[in-house]
């Protein structure tokens, strides 16, 4: 097995990512989760996304959950938009660290923004120069960058060839979203291989979907290909509201207690990511998927060895 590294870096997407897929919840309990989240030790988050409320109506009060959200000093937050209003609504609430997302495929992109990737590349070529003139980084998320639910498999060369443009057009960071959990660690060497090929020095993110059971071994692939920076989402909460059939994110404390249990420092106490765990089942009401909250204390609290 290659070498594995000391420590990794999970922003946690729950908050975003999760809720966004789930029947809409009052603002109050947004704000509790994220504050919740801040005291886990996670050093990212994923607050909102500054969407239209008529295509996402989960994110409707985003201005608000983040206006009331505490700002914990050594976490860093982030914000999801779709175009140039959503931007500057992002600059305007106080983000400096923004995402923008094209999917590899065209079907998945015209269902997700209507628009072809190309039409939207340029659009991002646009925003990058709008959040670098306002002092934010720009990260491009790539989505179904290991599968479409409507064109089935995506060449890693596609994928490479988005990559270069962004960063081209200058990009600060690069994200690999596994919309459909079409991903295995086949997939993900392939990926990375084709990326690095001609961009070895671009930050790069792995975002997994647990759909098929293969994101804990995928993130695993990952590790072993040197990749220290994964998304993840509390309880496994979310999907895609345009990939039919996606169903949650990685867990976080699934990844963490794996990770911890490897001796990989990840900065989070798993007991507290638990609890919010079984908070975040509390305030949709329902059972979430993650293991690590059916499987009992011995198994979930294993303590990061010294």
């Amino acid at each position: 097995m290659s070498q594995m590294p000391a420590a990794v870096s999970i922003r946690e997407v729950g908050p975003r990512d999760g809720l966004q897929n789930e029947e809409p919840i009052p603002t109050d309990a947004k704000v509790r989760l994220i504050d919740a989240l801040s005291g886990t030790g996670v050093r990212r988050i994923e607050a909102v996304s500054f969407v239209h409320p008529k295509a996402i109506p989960q994110m409707a009060d985003a201005d608000e959950v983040w206006r009331r959200a505490a700002k914990v000093d050594g976490v860093r937050y982030s914000a999801l938009v779709p175009n140039t209003r959503g931007a500057q609504r992002a600059l305007a609430a106080g983000f400096t660290e923004i995402e923008v997302v094209v999917s590899a495929s065209d079907t998945h992109n015209r269902r997700n923004v209507n628009r072809s990737t190309a039409e939207s590349l340029d659009d991002i070529a646009e925003l990058i120069d709008l959040l670098h003139g306002a002092g934010a980084t720009a990260e491009v998320i790539v989505a179904t960058s290991f599968g479409c639910p409507y064109e089935g498999d995506v060449d890693p060369a596609r994928v490479a060839g988005i990559v270069d443009r962004v960063v081209r057009d200058g990009a600060d960071r690069v994200a690999f979203g596994d919309t459909t959990g079409m991903g295995t660690p086949r997939r993900v060497r392939e990926l990375i291989s084709a990326v690095r090929d001609r961009n070895a020095h671009v930050p790069v993110l792995l975002h997994f979907h647990n759909t098929r059971g293969t994101a804990l071994a995928n993130l695993l692939t990952a590790l072993e290909l040197g990749v220290t920076e994964f998304d993840a989402s509390v309880g496994g909460l979310g999907g895609c509201p345009y990939a039919p059939g996606a169903s949650g994110n990685l867990a976080t404390e699934e990844a963490v207690h794996m990770l911890h249990d490897m001796g990989i420092d990840t900065g989070i106490d798993l007991a507290a990511l638990v609890e919010v765990a079984e908070l975040a089942e509390e305030l949709l009401g329902k059972k979430l998927p993650s293991g690590v909250l059916r499987a009992g204390p011995r198994t979930r609290l294993t303590p990061l060895p010294a």
